[in-house]
């Protein structure tokens, strides 16, 4: 039987999600369809269909009290709506059922395993959160919470561990059992993710600490993920107060990919390179799952803490996710590309070849604010190009600016005239390179979004935009003379 919190939260919505107009929401970028929604949950594989549960306030477009939301989909573009699986309702979550993540028991049954959280006054008589982990089961649909929450609590935290930042586990399952990690605060005052280890999926132990922040890359580790990839192990974590370092990280909260080995008797992790996951202004708390066919897809939160108080004017929704991507190694680094289900919604294509491009020049058919483009540039002779500038969602008083400046290798996103009404974080910067002289830029788009994939996914960039809907051109420019190739798909989805 539902609690009366979960009931008000599903009621809430029958009455007042279908009144959202259709034309407000994304086609296949997921979003809470009412409220505020933030980090990815539970992306996992269960009887057959890829679920998404998410972060999700039912009754406001702010963050407010964490339920659980809940979609699912059988190719990553298309989603079914299904009843909020979570709400705040328990003891040892009363204030908050925070992130967490999924899998499939040999039984049949799914389990959820989450941050609860209790706000408790202690002896100064002031309010101090503490997090530790809980339970809940289900069938894929209704879930029932574990009655012996919460199943790790500071008691279980090695020695100066935070009980007031230990959240987020993601769990997966091996042949001796389940493994969980977990991301906390260490008493120097940054983060370290934390492995711990049970038999069941219900009764859990500390096993390790992976990997360490020691106020390197930012301060506490939040939404780790930990897999193999390619003959490498993989640590996925979104860090808190990054500072800048040259064009790879920027500041406030970022995502950074460890890329290392892993023994797994001894359960140790060896970091041999770090980089950043994403180069956008739009991109936290990423959650992969491994395919039937064995493919390791990511999706994340395509917003930034640092700018979700800046909302479109009368919209009835905050937050969404990106395109799921599929992950590889390429030379020690993280490639990331879309899910190639996207292409089964390919509709009209439009294909121009070897565009000598100079002056402001639009393409025929070459327009639209929902489709998949690639773009291939190279010099038009041997004095070569200074500058190639791309517009896109432009209506000659909005736009969004895509810069490369081949000088310093240097591609910069403007979406300062992208329609915010607040002077917000617009712009971002980061090297890139060219391939025997050519550079690709793929840009997916989805009405309010705009996702960046350089050189076949060597490096990734997600922007929110707030253009109006009737902002549909795309224009091209260079100061030197380009080359250039432009594939561009349009998408049918409904």
């Amino acid at each position: 039987m539902p609690s009366k919190e979960l009931q008000k939260a599903q009621e809430f919505f029958d009455q007042y999600a279908p009144l959202v107009p259709k034309e407000e929401l994304p086609l296949f970028h997921v979003t809470g369809g009412i409220g505020w929604i933030n980090d990815p949950n539970g992306f996992s594989v269960y009887q057959g269909e890829y679920h998404l549960f998410y972060q999700y306030h039912p009754y406001d477009i702010h963050w407010g009290p964490m339920h659980w939301g809940h979609v699912k989909t059988k190719d990553f573009i298309t989603w079914e709506r299904l009843p909020v699986a979570m709400a705040p309702d328990s003891e040892a979550d009363r204030d908050g059922c925070f992130s967490g993540s999924a899998v499939e028991l040999p039984d049949g049954r799914q389990l959820l395993m989450y941050t609860g959280v209790q706000r408790l006054r202690d002896e100064s008589g002031m309010t101090k959160e503490i997090q530790h982990q809980c339970l809940a089961v289900g069938d894929g649909i209704t879930y029932e919470k574990y009655e012996g929450n919460p199943v790790l609590t500071g008691e279980d935290l090695p020695a100066g561990g935070s009980r007031q930042d230990f959240r987020d586990p993601k769990i997966w399952r091996e042949e001796d059992g389940y493994y969980a990690v977990v991301g906390n605060r260490t008493p120097d005052g940054s983060g370290a993710i934390l492995m711990f280890h049970s038999p069941d999926g219900f009764h859990w132990k500390y096993v390790t600490t992976l990997d360490s922040c020691q106020n390197e890359y930012g301060k506490m580790w939040e939404c780790p993920d930990f897999f193999p990839l390619d003959g490498k192990q993989v640590l996925l974590t979104s860090p808190q107060e990054m500072l800048p370092m040259s064009l790879e990280f920027h500041a406030g909260f970022g995502v950074i990919c460890l890329v290392g080995a892993y023994d797994v008797g001894k359960h140790c992790f060896c970091r041999e390179s770090v980089q950043a996951v994403d180069y956008g202004t739009d991109f936290y708390a990423p959650q992969t799952l491994l395919t039937p066919d064995g493919r390791r897809v990511m999706i994340a939160w395509m917003q930034n803490w640092t700018t979700t108080s800046c909302h479109k004017n009368g919209v009835s929704y905050f937050g969404e996710m990106t395109l799921p991507r599929e992950l590889s190694i390429r030379d020690g680094r993280l490639v990331q590309n879309p899910v190639r289900e996207l292409k089964k919604y390919y509709g009209r294509s439009v294909t121009h070849r070897n565009v000598y491009v100079l002056e402001e020049m639009n393409l025929s058919g070459i327009r639209g604010r929902v489709l998949d483009m690639t773009v291939t540039i190279r010099s038009a002779g041997s004095a070569g190009y200074r500058t190639f500038i791309m517009r896109v969602a432009k209506d000659g008083e909005f736009e969004t600016c895509i810069r490369y400046k081949r000088e310093t290798s240097i591609l910069r996103v403007d979406r300062s005239r992208g329609g915010f009404p607040y002077d917000i974080v617009h712009r971002r910067e980061f090297r890139v390179r060219e391939f025997e002289g050519e550079l690709k830029l793929r840009l997916v788009m989805d009405r309010h979004s705009l996702e960046i994939f350089v050189n076949d996914g060597e490096q990734a960039a997600s922007f929110i935009l707030y253009t109006r809907d009737s902002a549909q051109a795309i224009s091209f420019k260079s100061d030197g003379g380009v080359i250039m190739d432009v594939e561009k798909h349009e998408l049918n989805i409904r």
